[in-house]
């Protein structure tokens, strides 16, 4: 019986806030090994590094690296209008 691969998050993952504006910086164990990084906004649009990355050290550095060099407006998606305004 095959077991369900359930990904490990890492402790490392955090909330980084830059002003009013914040994201989710998600650090998890992939499938095959290594650890996978993503950016999630407060609407849920998501930015998904295609390399795995040897540590979570290493994914975590490589997400507020370029949060701080691209700026966090960049990982933020389209604001979604509701039907008030």
């Amino acid at each position: 019986m095959d077991e369900e691969f359930a990904p490990r998050e890492s402790e490392l993952s955090r909330i980084y806030r830059e002003g009013d504006v914040s994201v989710r910086i998600d650090i998890y164990e992939g499938e095959g090994g290594g650890w996978l990084l993503e950016v999630v906004d407060e609407n849920n649009y998501s930015t998904v590094w295609e390399d795995v990355f040897e540590t979570d050290k290493e994914a975590l550095g490589e997400a507020l690296d370029s949060l701080r060099e691209e700026g966090i407006a960049s990982f933020v998606g389209p604001i979604q209008e509701t039907n008030g305004n």
